[in-house]
């Protein structure tokens, strides 16, 4: 069965561009060319993935995020922006999206980035199906991560996790103790194999930090490494 991909972005060039080469490579793909239709298509007919423009006309890509984490739709986003502008960039990525992309782009690496994101979704349900998976349950301190459901818990309390967020928690969690750099973060996680933007890495390390310490400047499970990366901690017994 075809992945379904909506596009939404106000300019017909780049509508028609995305929607000839992602049908070239399989996929099915919806459009949309204001942010209220795209809205509604991802809410009503969702997609398994969104590549969703940041400035719209109606409602900008920045509400769409925020309104469909709100209301706990999941499905992994790419940001397109033609802006150069790290607020911009970082403020879609802190509202849930798992990815960007500064225009203007070539196709090819749109279609990198998009089969790097399903891929790495799919590869987490598939242990869901997965016998010797079917059990495991990962616990440092507070935190609990069941990959086999999809979910993590901190003291008790379900998270709310973007796809990607749970991707790296699962990662950091199941190499706990290792220094991770954040090219190694990128390649494993995002499955970029080439040189990515490590600043995506800080901004999901510090979205997990809000969910899973009680103090942000004080960390506790995620530590900084300086001048290498980061490494998942258990809590020590003074902390």
């Amino acid at each position: 069965m075809k992945k379904k991909i909506l596009v939404v972005d106000d300019e017909q060039s780049i509508i028609t561009l995305l929607k000839y080469n992602l049908e070239q490579a399989g996929y099915h793909v919806e459009t949309a060319m204001d942010g209220e239709t795209g809205l509604n298509g991802a809410i009503l007919n969702p997609p398994d993935l969104i590549v969703l423009d940041l400035m719209l006309p109606k409602i900008d890509g920045i509400e769409i995020c925020k309104e469909l984490r709100r209301q706990k739709i999941m499905m992994p986003i790419l940001m397109l922006t033609a802006k150069d502008d790290e607020f911009d960039k970082v403020m879609g990525l802190e509202l849930g999206a798992d990815d960007y992309m500064t225009k203007p782009f070539s196709p090819r690496e749109v279609l990198a980035r998009i089969k790097a994101i399903l891929r790495r979704t799919e590869f987490i349900k598939s242990e869901v199906t997965s016998d010797n998976q079917s059990s495991e349950e990962l616990v440092i301190g507070d935190l609990k991560v069941l990959p086999e459901l999809y979910e993590a818990y901190f003291k008790g309390e379900l998270l709310e996790l973007t796809p990607k967020e749970f991707e790296l928690l699962l990662y950091l969690v199941r190499n706990k103790g290792r220094v991770l750099t954040r090219d190694q973060l990128l390649s494993a996680v995002w499955n970029y194999d080439f040189a990515g933007d490590t600043r995506i890495v800080d901004v999901h390390i510090s979205h997990l930090r809000e969910k899973v310490e009680d103090n942000t400047k004080k960390p506790i499970y995620i530590k900084t490494i300086r001048g290498l990366g980061y490494k998942m901690e258990a809590p020590k017994v003074n902390e």
